[in-house]
């Protein structure tokens, strides 16, 4: 009897899981909004907890945070962003944002900013769970290394009027007024609360809080302040300047730094002056100023660099810039504002062109050269000047060394040659001597941890380079190592390969570890020992690529410890799959398997104190929520949980496809089918393509408004099938190369024998879109096609300017994606040749064309051009034009607007649902901004 029930209630479930798969119904574009993404995850320095954000794509999100060995044990604070951790790991705090629906109505009322609502802070105990806030927050701050204080700046008090009162009350606060700030310990224990606040900051270890507040005599502007936190115990460290900047408390805390200036803040050039602190003393000093012997010729002080003290507190860097009148036209009071000219000039012999110029005139403007003030000997050097301006100190400064780079002499070419070289030199930090490492260097040198080696990789060498400091001598670190390529062995542009990368050095600069397509090697920088494969090989035997895992902020900084585990990621290069192994520095052992399954995973992070570590695992099925470990893998356990609703809809599945090119080179493309999908279908087919896709096997994609693309997972789930192929190119040929690629793995998907031959249909963006619009020039095969960003005409769009940049576009065609390898005067026929527009009487494919008119990587007219001749040939175009759009699209809602259009394009000419109006009928100009005519034609 109860064997029965059993059965009977087996079948019962059976036919109701069968109903529900039945009832699961298609993705529409009102599901956007409320897809979840994950984001901001952190560990704890103890790794007892673990925090991120979850957010929908439109609408309220939510701070989680769940204990390491326990996801259950969890705590959520509704629109809650920005959060850290306290540095004893006890304490959660963050902003809570006002609720979006109410922002959205009182935006509706026109209401005032000050009037709309305000940040709140929150503090979550994450012993006992209780929530502590405040409201009206401007900002919260707590110390970066030790020290469990927080401060939170207040938002300006607004005085409430009495209605009988008809006396004006003014809430807009004067510029040189602040607001209250709190410091006070987690616990609330300890607390300080400081009026007329304007900036703040704790030191790195949490004993002082320095700040600047509005003075209450406002003849004497503002005052720059010391809190201990020991002993509670304010101190005025200055008063009476216009301006405090830049403030920081070195390591050791024993001095305090600030930039300062009596000018007023609306002079064009306010001068500044730098000053320290010291602690104990209480003593303050002018260490810089204009005419400060030392700091850079005709120069000063600038408030555009940055303050920062030496790991060791012997020496405070600060910026300096020029100071002399440049522009004397500028200054003059006698001529109108409309009298004045505007104009740009091209000069020939400019380093830059002029749009380059232009976009960069801010950054330039408040471009700074590096000097040190040495605290021992009071001497300021000037480290980089108007020769060698490009001072890297990076993290290795602590050996008073940094690397200097100049690359005028080389810089006109860049609008052509985006592989120029640079001058490069070593730097003394001490005396600012500058010591040639080598000239028209091409490659992006660094120094090694213990600063004994320049070394980079060589573009035009393909190898890698070390320079010992030393000895002044420079090697090629690959010389013994034969039959490996050390460059990308699939690179296919006119332009010199890059490498695979580097995993950086052992401690004390023993050795440097470097990759080829698939494995690690141990060299010794010297040459005196022999290269060590470190993966035995076995990454290239097995076709698996293998990486190093970093897991310790420090080891950029101070060399990987032989001793500490080493963890290397791990990539099937066919199967996709994806995981992590234990290595071994000695390269006595074989890579030994912790994980490696058919995921994809990324991000991992470790916490800074324990082993504890967390890490996003996805496949197209699963979305990459968070999963918690540990170092040895034994055991994943999912934190975060989003999109319930997944189940609810048809998803589908995704599978690789092997093909060769006509070439007869071996490739792969990603397919994607609907859910419940049948052999014997015939199902319409939408092809996708970008340069190479396929290693994305295991990439979630989530339901989204197409910036410029079709949503792959919206297709698939109204019954689509899409098909992802990868694409190999010949350099001069990049029209003829998508075709060989793209055509035979369509081909062979088409003949599998569940894809509607009649209706297939090819969409891309940008290089994507050019694919587009060359393949309906060479086939009738896709019944639609749809071209966002074209290039149709290389030979106008080689002249162009890439306006995002102001760059040339003579790189993309002579170097990069393009791939015609040469100019348009050494190559005409490789331009025409390669360009659908001299070819549009042979379109007979319907197209959608997207092109912007604020595009800022291909010219707009590209767009225009293509269309314009598909008018005149009376072949059925579409344009669409957002305005004041880029590239891709940014804001949201023209991205729900393509979205649907590009959805109802589609499924007439796949699908033959009936056009919507804004096809049928266009949408006129008289019309625009009163109507969209997504309705359907009857």
């Amino acid at each position: 009897m109860l064997n029965k029930k059993l059965l009977a209630a087996g079948l019962l479930m059976t036919m109701s899981f069968g109903l529900s798969a039945q009832e699961k119904r298609p993705l529409t574009h009102d599901d956007y909004d409320a897809w979840e993404s994950v984001s901001s995850e952190k560990v704890s320095k103890n790794g007892k907890w673990v925090a991120y954000e979850i957010s929908p794509q439109d609408g309220d999100g939510r701070i989680e945070v769940a204990a390491h060995q326990n996801p259950a044990e969890k705590h959520a604070i509704q629109r809650g962003k920005n959060f850290v951790f306290s540095n004893n790991g006890d304490f959660l705090m963050g902003l809570i944002k006002p609720q979006k629906d109410s922002v959205r109505v009182l935006k509706l009322k026109n209401t005032a900013k000050d009037k709309m609502p305000k940040d709140s802070l929150f503090i979550l105990s994450l012993g006992n769970g209780e929530v502590e806030k405040m409201a009206k927050i401007k900002s919260f701050k707590t110390p970066k290394d030790n020290g469990n204080w927080l401060a939170v700046h207040f938002e300006k008090e607004t005085k409430k009027q009495d209605k009988s009162d008809t006396t004006e009350v003014k809430d807009k606060p004067k510029k040189t007024e602040g607001t209250n700030l709190l410091v006070r310990s987690f616990d609330g224990e300890r607390k300080w609360t400081l009026d007329r606040v304007k900036d703040y900051g704790f030191s790195d270890e949490g004993n002082y809080l320095y700040f600047t507040k509005a003075t209450e005599d406002t003849l004497k502007n503002e005052g720059a302040y010391i809190l201990n936190l020991r002993n509670g115990e304010t101190t005025q460290v200055d008063e009476g300047k216009v301006n405090y900047a830049g403030m920081v408390i070195d390591g050791p805390e024993k001095n305090f730094a600030f930039m300062a200036t009596e000018d007023s803040l609306k002079a064009k050039k306010p001068y500044y002056d730098l000053y320290l602190y010291d602690i104990a003393k209480k003593d303050l000093k002018k260490v810089a100023g204009k005419g400060t012997q030392g700091i850079l010729e005709y120069g000063m002080v600038s408030k555009n660099g940055d303050l920062v003290f030496s790991k060791d507190g012997s020496r405070l860097y600060f910026g300096t810039a020029p100071d002399y009148v440049t522009y004397e036209y500028e200054e003059d009071t006698t001529i109108l504002k409309e009298e004045r000219v505007s104009l740009d000039i091209w000069g020939w012999q400019d380093d830059e062109i002029q749009p380059m110029q232009l976009k960069q005139k801010d950054r330039k403007n408040k471009k700074t050269y590096l000097a040190t003030y040495h605290m021992k000997s009071g001497k300021v050097t000037q480290v980089a000047d108007m020769k060698v301006e490009n001072i890297n100190r990076d993290k290795y400064e602590r050996h008073k060394l940094a690397l200097g780079s100049d690359d005028k002499p080389y810089r006109r070419n860049y609008s052509w040659d985006i592989q120029i070289g640079r001058d490069v030199y070593v730097v003394d930090l001490e005396t600012g001597e500058k010591t040639l490492v080598e000239k028209n260097l091409k490659g992006y040198p660094s120094l090694s941890p213990e600063a004994k080696f320049v070394y980079w990789y060589s573009t035009p060498d393909s190898t890698w380079m070390a320079y010992d400091i030393k000895t002044k001598q420079k090697r090629n670190l690959l010389a013994e190592i034969d039959d490996i390529n050390f460059y990308d062995e699939i690179h296919d542009s006119p332009s010199m390969p890059s490498s695979y990368g580097n995993g950086g050095w052992l401690k004390n600069d023993e050795a440097f570890l470097v990759y080829d397509k698939y494995d690690i090697w141990k060299v010794d920088p010297t040459g005196k020992k022999e290269p060590v494969n470190i993966t035995k090989g076995e990454g290239r035997q097995n076709k698996v690529k293998y990486r190093i895992q970093t897991l310790h902020e420090d080891e950029e900084e101070y060399g990987i410890d032989s001793k500490s585990p080493l963890v290397l990621t791990a990539f099937h290069e066919f199967s996709k799959k994806n995981g992590f192994y234990k290595g071994d520095l000695q390269g006595k052992n074989s890579p030994e398997e912790l994980l490696f399954t058919d995921h994809r995973y990324y991000g991992l992070k470790k916490a800074e104190k324990s082993d504890e570590v967390i890490v996003r695992r996805s496949t197209y099925h699963e979305y990459p929520d968070l999963y918690a470990t540990s170092l040895d893998f034994a055991n994943l356990n999912q934190i975060s949980e989003t999109n319930s609703q997944q189940a609810d809809v048809n998803w589908g599945s995704v599978e690789l496809v092997d093909y060769r090119a006509n070439d007869g080179t071996p490739m792969q493309g990603l397919l994607f089918k609907p859910e419940n999908f049948r052999e014997d279908g015939n199902y319409p087919m939408m092809v996708y393509f970008y340069e190479r896709n396929s290693d994305g096997l295991h990439n979630y994609r989530p339901p989204a408004p197409s910036a410029s693309t079709i949503n792959i997972p919206f297709f698939v789930s109204n019954d689509y099938v899409v098909f992802v192929p990868d694409i190999k190119y010949d350099l001069g040929l990049p029209g003829p190369s998508a075709f060989n690629s793209i055509m035979p793995g369509v081909q062979k998907v088409a003949d599998m024998g569940f894809v509607d031959k009649e209706n297939m249909a090819i969409q891309g963006q940008s290089w994507g879109g050019y694919q587009v619009a060359y393949l309906i020039t060479q086939t009738d095969m896709f019944k639609a096609a749809g071209a966002g960003a074209p290039v149709v005409n290389m030979t106008s769009a080689y002249g162009g300017i890439r306006w995002g940049t102001g760059m040339s576009r003579m790189f993309q065609y002579e170097q990069t994606q393009s791939r015609i390898g040469g100019t348009l005067w050494e190559k005409p026929l490789y331009y025409i040749e390669n360009s659908p527009l001299f070819y549009s009487d042979r379109v007979n494919t319907p197209v959608l064309i997207m092109h912007n008119d604020a595009d800022g990587a291909v010219p707009w007219y590209q767009g225009i051009e293509m269309f314009m001749a598909l008018k005149r040939l009376n072949s059925p175009a579409w344009l669409l034009v957002y305005n004041d759009e880029d590239h891709n699209l940014v804001q949201r809602k023209n991205r729900k607007d393509l979205s649907i259009r590009l959805s109802q394009f589609f499924d007439h000419y796949l699908k033959d649902a009936p056009a919507p109006l804004w096809m049928t009928e266009g949408l006129p100009a008289t019309e625009k901004g009163r109507t969209l005519k997504y309705e359907l034609s009857k």
